[in-house]
């Protein structure tokens, strides 16, 4: 699943570029049509506008298979603000509770029955998988937006309405998500953090510092899948303990360390919880898995409100096709609980077999602030965990700026020594 020359996300607005050599699809993103002076088709009927703790206060536009929360005091469309953790409005100001249901819980599910099952439906429907471009009319305008790839939430490029497609998440060949994590980090505090990070970077050309003009600043609710496994697992192995010895004689006399390896079995059982892996391609995967920990345990069951005015994506490999990234954080977690019972000054594994007695998984959307810069022709990706704040990025180097630095510090040694040589 690693990919170190991928593309971003998508960002409306801004074409992607070509699919990376590694043979990950080229991730969703859309170009806005021309601006139509009439649409022909007649907007769909909404129907009436809940109350603010309403949970049904989304308008469905049926013909279209979206939904959108207009604001029942001005009818602009309101959106998830991460401070407040309410829809808010950003025309008349006011603010929405979201209302969960307190019998709903996030839900684990059997990784191998539930894979075999959706298999099987992915067979019987001729249609495959649902994931496709598609054109939607914008209910509030007119426009017209492209959601393809796995884009799920984006906004309309010509009235900013937020609009979210429903059709992916509900559809019987998908694997529906299971939780979601709220963006905490809002719009001001992600982009100081930008601010800071990238300034911190001495030797970042000066170009690539001028990101407000030349790049693109979103939120985006990206598709994970996390693991929960209890193993047991029965290991051969040796144990080194260090010991020292006193060999030579006379001047040659000396103390030598050595070590002495005896034979060790055992069983160990290791219980792993939420192994998070990312689902989608058009990201560093190696930035975004350093923006871990994520605080899963405070996932709430999805709630589409969440993710009104963000961008959204569903997963590009499923819970099969993602496993094997886990596995290999599984198996590393399990060598360290070996060589832990093993004990010593040093341990060798010489074979070990693992049984999972449990595996299970869960389909959740994470939140990421992503700043993609495109300098020199190559997009640079700098990520923000959208609830610990923890930055993660891309940087180019700026060979102006590392010569001068190499040559200033060359004029201080020389300086150095002269004058070093002068006191002589």
């Amino acid at each position: 699943m690693n990919d170190d020359n991928v593309g971003p996300p998508p960002l409306p607005g801004h074409a992607q570029p070509d699919a990376s050599p590694s043979g990950y699809a080229a991730p969703s993103s859309f170009d806005p049509p021309p601006l139509p002076t009439h649409d022909p088709r007649p907007a769909a009927p909404q129907q009436p506008v809940p109350g603010p703790s309403d949970p049904e206060r989304a308008q469905f536009q049926v013909t279209e298979g979206t939904r959108t929360y207009p604001c029942d005091t001005c009818g602009a469309q309101l959106v998830f603000d991460p401070a407040s953790q309410q829809l808010l409005c950003p025309s008349c100001g006011r603010s929405h509770q979201i209302v969960l249901d307190p019998n709903r819980r996030v839900v684990e599910h059997d990784l191998a029955s539930t894979m075999t099952q959706l298999r099987g439906l992915i067979a019987e429907n001729s249609s495959g998988q649902t994931v496709s471009e598609r054109e939607i009319v914008c209910q509030s305008c007119g426009g017209r937006t492209t959601f393809s790839g796995t884009l799920t939430a984006t906004r309309c490029p010509y009235c900013a309405t937020p609009i979210q497609r429903d059709d992916i998440h509900d559809a019987p060949t998908r694997l529906p998500v299971d939780g979601i994590l709220p963006f905490q980090v809002d719009d001001k505090q992600g982009r100081e953090v930008i601010e800071k990070w990238i300034n911190s970077r001495w030797f970042a050309p000066t170009e690539f510092k001028k990101y407000r003009e030349v790049g693109a600043f979103s939120s985006v609710y990206a598709a994970y899948f996390t693991y929960d496994a209890d193993t047991t697992t029965s290991y051969t192995g040796m144990r080194g303990d260090n010991y020292t010895v006193t060999v030579g004689s006379g001047d040659n006399r000396r103390t030598e360390t050595r070590t002495r390896w005896s034979h060790r079995s055992g069983v160990v059982g290791v219980d792993f919880d939420d192994v998070a892996v990312l689902a989608n391609t058009g990201f560093d995967t190696d930035k975004v898995h350093e923006l871990e920990p994520w605080p899963t345990a405070q996932a709430t069951p999805y709630t589409p409100e969440f993710v009104a005015g963000h961008l959204c994506r569903t997963y590009d490999h499923d819970a099969d096709q993602c496993f094997p990234v886990a596995q290999a954080r599984i198996d590393a977690g399990i060598d360290h609980a070996i060589r832990r019972d093993i004990g010593g000054d040093h341990q060798r594994i010489n074979s070990k077999d693992t049984r999972y007695n449990a595996l299970t998984f869960k389909h959740v959307l994470l939140p990421i602030w992503l700043l993609t810069v495109v300098y020199a022709g190559n997009p640079f990706q700098v990520f923000i965990n959208g609830v610990t704040g923890e930055v993660q990025g891309q940087r180019p180097w700026s060979k102006v700026k590392i010569a001068f630095a190499v040559l200033a510090a060359l004029i201080v040694i020389i300086a150095v020594v002269a004058t070093w040589a002068a006191l002589r």
